[in-house]
């Protein structure tokens, strides 16, 4: 039966897993196994190498001592300087009787000899031999002159000699001891196996004795090596030491305490190897067995685990998606697809809910609904109304644009309804709705309770949605609230009186909270208590010089004065009216049409459904007032001119008489202040000044080419006395008269 892709998906990774697990637990097993061989390995070698040493120590420490106690008898310094012959037989024989004493004490097989510097003889392995002088001087000079101590161990080439030069406390060395250890003594005392290497160092390094294999040949200079890092260490251990063939080498050393030799033997890779080949084997068999066990477990657990994916596959098998050999893949490709087809249709209803929920509100605010229809879609919506709820509907209506235009007034209008939604917990409401282009509605939810804290909770909401609509769209909103009421289906009744409150922010301003309660009982009083004629006289007198500047200082306090004056609404709309009314009769008057454009044929019916100052302000200004002003000024541009050059001949021709505003503006048919403002307006200057410099640039003239007296140069010019003409006329050339006329003389 063919194995599905996530059969091998479980199986392949638990397999692998096991496997690993084995082969991990075995090579730490193995490599465990290793060490404790290794180590019992070499705690045998040493043991040996420590057996060694102490054995041949002990052999070497007798031998010394004999020969050190025999050098001490008076015997021995009588035969030492005796000259012994075949006649000295009693001599001969108690020393060969000395000799093999110190034998017995000794190691078997030693050679020893003893010879006589002073009397030239040779006594060696009992026999007696003479020295010739030049054998004398050739021991003399190895092993008294070159040596640089009375007792010491040397290797020969069979074997190793001990050296005792005689007496040892005297510098005049009389005689030499021998001992001669032969290697088949060493061996045999030393008990070293064939397949065993075994060394022997002095104190300086050098090799006195090697008992080797075939595969451990070490050099001398690995032997001083190995000498030296033993050096510091303790009295037996082992070291790792790098050989000069670049090899490493285990070494297993006993130092000695007494003439501080060093014992080395190597452990022996191959006797490692030959104690593992059992474990290896065992460990390879069970190994093995632990395999296939893993293999066993994996597709058993592997089937049990997949066993889900295929009930699921089942239970799915009249999904649409064809079967595939991947059972998760299939899976998941019909659960996408049901999951889909189940998101597809809960979108449309979702799509659906918030137009059928918004339209409910909607028909609920207008009216439009039965009991029994209202009842329904508020369960339907799932809205928590009991017979303790209470209502309130919440309107707002838009005071500025912030930065946007007319035009984006419905945007702002969705923003301020997204700011409900978020501001306002769903418990606690209605879907906030946009209930026509200029308000947003809410019907808020509260149980009943205390009208103070119900009222504290609408003002918390309301003070929040004010501050976030300044912040986040730039924009000025207000807000009005009607009385709670406990039957949705008064909420039409709510949302008017909801407006008859906000119809109060044309008297509070900008970013009110009008309950209504608290205007319910309005303002009484006669419907016009006042009109500001004169600030509405000097902004016309603006409006037909078409300057923009004076309009501007003149309009806003116009307003501020109508809006600061109309206490009740009322009074305010019929000064819009009046006010309207008059700028239509100016524009009759000064010829220009801008109210009487079929754009602004609604003029009336927008500024009386207005609500907002700011609003009312910016169609009087900027959709009115202004294009007249722009109008009147590209009207009058050359009338001005016409009429400010007339005025300007009028004074160079009539310098020399009475002249004034008021007199000039009866001979043009023209107000003062009217000619005042164009004269100013066309030369920069005013009427006075301009009289003034030309009287002035005349009497310049008269100083130099007559010769009148500066008093009727000031009586001509129609200044009251002299002092007057000469305190002006300092003032603008900064010399007197007299002084200026005296100047232009000299030139």
């Amino acid at each position: 039966m063919r194995k599905s892709k996530t059969f091998y998906n479980v199986f392949i990774p638990i397999l692998v897993l096991s496997i690993g697990l084995v082969i991990g637990f075995g090579s730490y097993i193995y490599s465990s196994t290793i060490r404790s061989v290794a180590d019992r390995v070499g705690e045998s070698h040493q043991s040996l190498i420590t057996q060694i040493r102490n054995t041949l120590e002990q052999k070497i420490q007798t031998i010394e001592y004999a020969f050190n106690t025999y050098s001490t008898t008076k015997s021995f310094h009588e035969v030492i300087n005796n000259p012994l012959t075949e006649r000295d037989f009693e001599t001969y024989r108690e020393l060969n009787t000395q000799l093999n004493y110190i034998a017995t004490m000794g190691l078997d097989g030693v050679q020893y000899s003893l010879i006589s510097l002073n009397q030239n003889w040779r006594i060696s392995n009992g026999s007696l031999s003479l020295l010739s002088e030049e054998e004398r001087d050739e021991l003399y000079e190895q092993y008294i002159d070159k040596a640089s101590k009375g007792l010491y161990w040397v290797k020969t080439d069979d074997g190793i000699r001990f050296i005792h030069t005689l007496p040892v406390s005297s510098q005049d060395k009389q005689a030499i001891a021998l001992s001669d250890i032969s290697l088949q003594t060493l061996n045999h005392t030393l008990q070293t196996k064939p397949e065993t290497s075994v060394y022997i160092l002095n104190k300086e390094g050098e090799l006195l004795y090697s008992a080797q294999t075939k595969t451990d040949m070490l050099s001398e200079q690995d032997l001083r090596l190995i000498s030296e890092q033993v050096a510091n260490e303790p009295l037996t251990g082992k070291m790792t030491v790098e050989i000069a063939t670049g090899d490493s080498v285990i070494a297993l050393y006993a130092k000695s305490d007494y003439n501080n030799w060093t014992y080395v033997t190597l452990l022996d890779q191959k006797e490692v190897s030959e104690a593992l080949a059992t474990t290896r084997f065992g460990l390879i068999i069970m190994a093995i067995v632990i395999m296939l066990l893993m293999v066993i477990l994996a597709y058993l657990l592997s089937v049990y685990l997949t066993r889900p994916y295929r009930k699921i596959q089942s239970s799915l098998a009249a999904s649409p998606e064809p079967m595939l050999r991947d059972e998760v893949d299939w899976i998941i490709r019909s659960i996408d697809s049901i999951v889909s087809e189940k998101e597809s249709l809960e979108h449309l209803i979702e799509l659906e809910k918030p137009k059928l929920e918004t339209q409910f509100v909607l028909n609920l605010l207008q009216n439009r609904v039965t009991r029994e229809e209202t009842e329904k879609s508020l369960e339907r919506f799932g809205y928590p109304i009991t017979s303790s709820t209470l209502f309130v509907t919440m309107l707002i209506q838009l005071d500025s644009y912030g930065e946007g235009q007319v035009s984006d007034k419905d945007v702002l209008l969705l923003a301020v309804n997204n700011l409900v939604q978020e501001i306002v917990p769903e418990p606690g409401r209605l879907l906030p709705v946009v209930l026509n282009e200029r308000t947003q509605a809410t019907v808020l939810l509260f149980d009943k309770g205390d009208a103070t804290d119900m009222r504290k909770q609408i003002l918390q909401y309301a003070k929040l949605l004010i501050k976030s609509a300044r912040e986040y769209l730039k924009s000025s909103i207000s807000i009005g609230i009607s009385l709670p009421y406990d039957d949705a289906l008064n909420s039409r009744e709510a949302c008017e009186t909801s407006l008859e409150a906000l119809y109060q922010r044309l008297n509070l301003g900008k970013e009110s909270i009008i309950f209504y309660e608290d205007v319910s009982t309005g303002i009484s009083g006669p419907i016009l208590l006042h009109y500001p004629t004169e600030l509405e006289a000097q902004l016309f007198d603006a409006i037909r010089l078409g300057d923009e500047q004076e309009v501007s200082r003149s309009l806003y306090p116009l307003l501020a004065d109508m809006m600061k004056h109309s206490l009740n609404p009322m009074n305010l709309e019929v000064t819009l009216i009046r006010f309207v009314n008059n700028l239509i009769q100016l524009e009759q008057l000064i010829g220009v049409e801008i109210l009487l454009t079929p754009s602004n044929a609604n003029l009336y019916h927008r500024l009386l459904d207005t609500r907002n100052p700011e609003e009312i302000e910016r169609i009087l200004v900027y959709e009115v007032i202004y294009p007249m002003v722009r109008s009147m000024k590209e009207k009058t541009n050359q009338q001005f001119r016409s009429i400010a050059d007339k005025i300007a001949t009028i004074i160079r021709t009539e310098y020399d008489q009475d002249l004034s505003l008021e007199s000039i503006s009866e001979r043009l048919h023209y107000s003062p202040n009217y000619l005042s403002s164009i004269f100013r307006k066309e030369y920069g200057t005013t009427f006075s000044e301009y009289v003034m410099n030309y009287r002035l640039e005349i009497a310049k003239k008269w100083l130099v080419d007559t010769d009148m007296t500066i008093k009727d140069i000031a009586e001509r010019l129609r200044y009251q006395n002299s002092q007057n003409f000469i305190r002006s006329f300092r003032k603008k050339e900064h010399v007197t008269p007299g002084a200026y006329r005296k100047m232009k003389l000299e030139r």
